[in-house]
């Protein structure tokens, strides 16, 4: 079992030191079957998920530095691995046991949060293979979580990154997730930074811009955002939304963006 140092604390609640662990490359983490005893997070590098399918190994994802694996251990601990994790690159990762699981997730709900919506990316799959292999439609709960059609992107609404000049059309729906790419569950944001943020400063869902009913924008910083999101240099309160006007200077984490809005013509 994977151990933590708990520290006590007078008038705190006991808090968790991690154990960080190094995969050479070419390391096997875990191999499918195997029983789970703790999960990871991945500080540096890359890890690919592999599944034998005909004898194959088939990569379900790539995985780099804030990714999570090894998850469903956690959530039933008599399930075996379903997958194979294998260090593509040198990888320092943080080792997660069940105790230090109920911790993280009591203190950072996003984990939970991003745990839940792949879990029903992982149902809508298997609810998939089952309709093929029935041959007819399956109807079961949805879970409301969804990386469905995306709303048409607004022309006269944008995010240009200032580096690069890359501009970024907000949606024409009343709210634009803004974030990147996050290949754990599937789900894109509306504005994905991806590209742009090279020292992944940028959470997965990091903020949204909202169309007002007076026509005017709010940007809204999301729960479990790291380096925080600003405008013009004063930095956003957690769901607290705050309004942004054209030429404003928007940042999120480390990428520097300016918003720009068409005025209508007179």
């Amino acid at each position: 079992m994977v151990k933590f140092k708990t520290t006590s604390i007078p008038g705190r609640h006991d808090s968790l030191e991690p154990l960080r662990t190094h995969f050479p490359t070419g390391s096997v983490i875990f191999s499918e079957g195997d029983l789970g005893l703790a999960m990871y997070v991945v500080e540096s590098g890359e890890v690919e998920i592999r599944k034998k399918f005909g004898g194959d190994d088939q990569v379900l994802a790539v995985l780099g530095k804030g990714d999570f694996f090894g998850e469903m251990c956690m959530l039933d601990e008599e399930t075996p691995r379903s997958a194979t994790a294998v260090a593509t690159t040198d990888v320092d990762a943080v080792m997660i046991d069940q105790s230090a699981f109920t911790f993280i997730l009591e203190h950072n709900p996003e984990i939970a949060i991003r745990m839940m919506r792949k879990l029903a990316r992982r149902l809508r799959q298997t609810t998939q293979l089952l309709e093929e292999a029935v041959g007819h439609k399956v109807d079961l709960d949805e879970s409301g979580v969804t990386d469905g059609p995306k709303a048409p992107a607004d022309p006269s609404a944008r995010l240009i990154e200032l580096a690069s000049g890359m501009i970024f059309p907000l949606s024409e729906s009343r709210e634009t997730t803004v974030g990147r790419i996050d290949p754990v569950t599937g789900i894109h944001p509306d504005v994905d930074l991806t590209p742009i943020d090279g020292k992944r400063s940028i959470s997965r869902r990091h903020a949204r811009v909202r169309r007002e009913e007076d026509g005017t924008f709010s940007l809204i910083e999301d729960v479990g955002t790291m380096n925080g999101t600003f405008v013009n240099g004063v930095r956003l309160t957690v769901g607290r939304p705050f309004p942004v006007q054209p030429g404003d200077l928007v940042v999120f984490g480390t990428v520097q963006c300016r918003f720009e809005v068409d005025t209508p013509e007179t």
